[in-house]
């Protein structure tokens, strides 16, 4: 069974979409080559180099637990991770090339991933607001609005 495109109507929003779904795949992909860069490198050594830089106080509570991590990470890890990150920008990717080409699999598919995320944004802004949790929280219902939005009128009008 075929799933029935969107109308030509829904195709510049579903871009709009695609667009944001691959600038986030190619984030992913930069961040999983700089996680990759440090394989065979003294990770806390560039950690605590990068926290005096940036005059932060080591002893405070972020700082102290991001060079706690970098003491922690080993090569192996590091390779999990980017491999993660690129499984992760396959999957980001290949929903834009959907997106951008009006396929249902991929409204569904951004339907659901990005519902998957809207029960912890919702956990975070209880637990204080702030204008990056708004805003991501805002971004990702207005999306998933959407798609449900595209995916039922499609439905509708088949």
């Amino acid at each position: 069974m075929r799933l029935p495109r969107p109308p030509e109507r829904h195709a510049a929003g579903l871009r709009t979409v695609a667009a944001f779904e691959a600038g986030k795949g190619l984030l992913v992909i930069v961040a999983g080559l700089g996680l990759l860069s440090f394989v065979g490198r003294d990770v806390e050594e560039t950690a605590e180099q990068l926290v005096r830089h940036l005059h932060l106080n080591p002893a405070r509570h972020y700082p102290h637990i991001f060079l706690d991590a970098a003491a922690r990470i080993s090569d192996r890890q590091l390779l999990a991770l980017a491999a993660f990150a690129l499984l992760y920008a396959g999957l980001r990717l290949t929903e834009a090339w959907g997106l951008w080409r009006r396929r249902a699999w991929a409204q569904w598919l951004a339907a659901l991933s990005g519902s998957i995320y809207l029960p912890f944004e919702v956990y975070e802004l209880s637990r204080g607001i702030t204008a990056v949790r708004l805003f991501t929280f805002a971004v990702n219902l207005g999306i998933v609005g959407y798609m449900a939005h595209v995916l039922i009128d499609t439905r509708r009008r088949r």
